[in-house]
């Protein structure tokens, strides 16, 4: 979920703070015998050609080699071309741009900056995949697994490449992409999940490919008057947003994407094609549903239960002061620390609390802070609820400290897709991009306010950070098919995600340097304030450092096993994934034991 409401802002203030750039290292090499590391192109490794030309015919000729799509800006590429890097400049910010590209992503520093729109700029194309398989069918992807495998390549899965962390680009890779995997079929009553016998589950249902996007399932679920539980983002797709969790504004009332998930197709490390659900399969079924992407296997397609879309009662609101009021953040503090209650109330949302940023409101030259956002409440049409708690959030604040200033309006929407059709996040893409999060559950959000207040000042540091009001009664309640699901435990007394994001200039090593410091003095931060709850892996700093604890909480040491068990050669590696300590990156981008 990006920013809804603000400008991206810049890299602001200077490095407070050091984070690992290495996951711990608690794995070592055991099987003596086997390459120390990934094949990479030029190596006595590396497939020949014959062998890429054959995976090309059991693909169905979709193995492609394309070249960055920056390359056409670059005199000295193959790929040259002033009208084609014309249109690929106008386009670089477009999130479609991005997912509609095989290689590309839409943060540049995932691809390490090494060929952006830019003449002024390298272009080596070194931290994209070599080859991309663009699959259709679970057996392109069983192909191009077993292609990897047995040829010691590096593996990766590219989705829409709308990915915080990282994991749907890599140098010297083999690349899964599932855009097109957008078959889907609706189940308007009933679903009968396979192989399990005498076992109907009543309400609409959605199989979708996991290329699905969330612009896509919202459309084709609106035809039979339903919806997914889904992000907001247009480009985001089902594959990673399942495994990795998926909150959503709809969550608080009808639980987590995963937890709506009733069976999965994936292509298993091994290259077998298997069907999870709560009758077959059910150890992979647990982890595929929030041990992350990229880990167990390739998501194919998913079946998930749909909601009947609910009419929305919508409220637009922010609270503001000048830049120079000492009493800022002891306001802050306070109405962030009413959001456990507007949840348990049945709103949920998207606010931001912004810090010394130009005055959007007016336009002048002053600055200001405060929190702006967006609310909702499902299954009414009748606004006294948003209006009569934001008039109580209203009424103290004015009473409580002067010189601050506010407005809100609500709007009824008869579905939700009218809702979305409205609030998508509409963020651009295209620059260097960096994200610290933590989960806040009732005790961080209520117990100490000069906390509260010291870690929201902290967390907005650059700018703007994000208080989104995305778990609530439904997930702390939600009872997920086949006996759970390995979502982080403290989703299950969480009520708000907050997120803070840096943005910063291009191919400088010592900006991303600071950057990559900066995220980690927000991650401390917010552990000063909820030291036990964790982080949404979807959404997070990939230099977290104890990452395991961080995003899977005690479901970490069965994640592992399952892990070990079902792909012991680690043909699947991404960082920071469940498993992953026993690889890491080189300077060179290789990818070797350790």
């Amino acid at each position: 979920m990006r920013i809804l409401s603000l400008a991206v802002l810049p890299l602001v203030g200077s490095a407070l703070a050091s984070s690992s750039t290495r996951p711990p290292l608690g794995y070592h090499r055991t099987n003596k015998t086997a390459p120390a590391c990934r094949a990479v192109p030029g190596g006595k490794d590396w497939p020949s050609t014959d062998l890429w030309a054959a995976l090309n015919k059991t693909v169905d000729g979709r193995l492609l080699q394309p070249a960055p799509p920056g390359a056409v800006c670059h005199p000295t590429q193959p790929t040259y071309s002033s009208a084609a890097c014309t249109a690929v400049q106008a386009n670089w910010t477009d999130e479609f741009f991005h997912s509609g590209n095989p290689v590309s992503v839409e943060w540049n520093n995932w691809t390490n900056d090494t060929c952006l729109p830019d003449a002024s700029l390298p272009c080596s194309g070194e931290g994209y995949p070599v080859y991309v398989v663009n699959a259709t069918t679970p057996q392109h992807v069983q192909a191009a697994v077993r292609f990897a495998h047995t040829n010691n390549v590096r593996l990766i899965v590219k989705n829409s490449g709308h990915d915080y962390v990282g994991r749907s680009s890599a140098p010297y890779s083999l690349s899964i992409w599932v855009h097109y995997m957008k078959n889907a079929t609706l189940h308007p009553t009933s679903f009968s999940p396979t192989n399990c016998k005498n076992v109907t589950i009543p309400g609409a249902a959605l199989t979708a490919g996991a290329g699905t996007q969330m612009l896509d399932a919202y459309a084709l679920t609106h035809t039979i008057n339903h919806t997914v539980i889904g992000g907001n983002g247009r480009t985001v797709a089902l594959g990673g947003f399942i495994t990795g969790a998926g909150h959503s504004i709809l969550a608080p009332q009808y639980g987590l994407a995963t937890d709506s998930v009733l069976e999965m197709e994936v292509v298993t490390p091994g290259g077998d094609i298997l069907t999870l659900n709560e009758c077959q399969n059910t150890d992979l079924f647990w982890a595929m549903r929030g041990g992350g992407g990229s880990t167990f296997g390739v998501l194919t397609s998913v079946t998930m239960t749909l909601i009947p879309s609910p009419e929305i009662m919508g409220m637009t609101f922010w609270i503001g002061t000048g830049a120079d009021n000492t009493q800022a953040f002891d306001m802050l503090a306070w109405v962030v620390s009413q959001f456990p209650d507007l949840a348990d109330a049945g709103i949920s949302g998207y606010p931001i609390v912004f810090n010394t940023v130009k005055n959007f409101i007016d336009g002048s030259d002053t600055f200001i802070k405060g929190i702006i956002g967006k609310l909702i409440v499902p299954n009414t049409s009748n606004a006294t609820l948003l209006e009569g708690k934001m008039h109580d959030i209203f009424s103290h604040v004015n009473a409580t400290w002067p010189k601050m200033f506010g407005h809100y309006n609500t709007t009824y929407y008869p579905d939700f897709q009218a809702w979305y059709a409205e609030n998508y996040d509409p963020s651009p893409t295209g620059h260097e991009n960096l994200m610290s999060s933590r989960l806040l559950d009732r005790p961080a959000l209520t117990n100490d306010l000069d906390a509260l207040k010291l870690a929201l000042a902290k967390f907005s540091a650059a700018g703007q950070a994000t208080v989104y009001i995305v778990s609530g009664p439904a997930v702390h309640a939600a009872k997920p098919r086949g006996g759970g699901n390995s979502v982080l435990p403290v989703w299950r007394r969480t009520y708000v995600h907050a997120t803070a994001t840096i943005v910063y200039p291009s191919n400088n090593v010592s900006i991303s340097d600071a950057a990559k410091t900066f995220t980690g003095f927000f991650s401390a931060a917010m552990k000063d304030l909820a030291p036990n709850t964790g982080a949404y892996m979807n959404e997070a700093s990939k230099y977290e450092t104890d990452w395991q604890t961080t995003f899977w909480g005690d479901n970490y040491h069965r994640l592992l096993d399952i892990k070990r068990k079902v792909d012991p050669d680690d043909v699947f590696w991404c960082t920071p994934c469940v498993g992953s300590e026993r690889w890491a990156e080189e300077a060179d981008g290789s990818l070797c034991r350790v």
